[in-house]
């Protein structure tokens, strides 16, 4: 099969063109835009009931995904995420692991393998969330951003990012959750907690984050005033 991935960094969206019968890709529920009427779709909950509830409790997402297989050649199904913003996407070799935040997964071909990962307490107080989707390969795995999407590569030095702007993270790497500049910075600088990388690997960064536009908005809220 192949794909494209256009209107990418605002409204990312991805064509799947299939180029036999029988080649399939699987996407989260209510991903799909429209696709060619002989492809044909079924709901299922992927790995079992265990496995989908944990990927709903745990991870975040949908407890369905849907399975779209070409019934022959030129067929053609279009995905898109929720939140506006850009979609990429990595080749996952055969036992290879991509960690996602959660909501941040949208699609993937293959074999790939996906679970949740026990994040560890520094991952909740750290807002990354109790628990990570993890992708193991082999396959194509997309996943998307709110706001444009930016691949870093991580060397010894580490790599120091906001925690409300990580999306993705290879499993070369670790990393460790601390307050910016101290009890000040965490209060007063507008940062609050950042989370420094050590190792091996790439980490994906999203140049929004939908708790910054929360309260950008919230002088504007209307608030309903008691009549009595």
């Amino acid at each position: 099969m192949q794909y494209e991935i256009i209107d990418a960094p605002d409204f990312g969206l991805l064509r799947v063109t299939f180029e036999a019968a029988g080649e399939q890709v699987v996407a989260e529920a209510g991903a799909m835009v429209s696709r060619s009427a002989e492809v044909e779709m079924s709901t299922n909950m992927r790995g079992g009931l265990g496995q989908a509830l944990k990927r709903r409790v745990l991870g975040g997402e949908s407890m369905f995904q849907n399975t779209f297989t070409a019934t022959g050649p030129g067929q053609h199904v279009l995905l898109a995420p929720g939140p506006e913003g850009d979609l990429t996407h990595a080749t996952i070799p055969k036992g290879d692991v991509m960690f996602l935040q959660s909501g941040n997964y949208m699609a993937h071909t293959g074999e790939m393998v996906l679970d949740t990962k026990w994040g560890g307490a520094k991952s909740f107080f750290g807002g990354v969330g109790f628990f990570m989707l993890k992708c193991t390969g082999p396959g194509e795995l997309f996943f998307n951003s709110y706001g444009a999407l930016h691949a870093v590569e991580v060397g010894p030095e580490g790599y120091t990012v906001d925690t409300g702007h990580i999306v993705a993270f290879t499993e070369g790497l670790d990393y460790r959750v601390r307050k910016f500049g101290g009890f000040k910075g965490l209060f007063f600088s507008g940062e609050g907690l950042i989370a420094e990388f050590h190792g091996q690997g790439t980490v994906f960064v999203q140049t929004r984050n939908a708790p910054a536009l929360a309260n950008f908005l919230e002088p504007y809220r209307r608030v309903r005033r008691s009549s009595n």
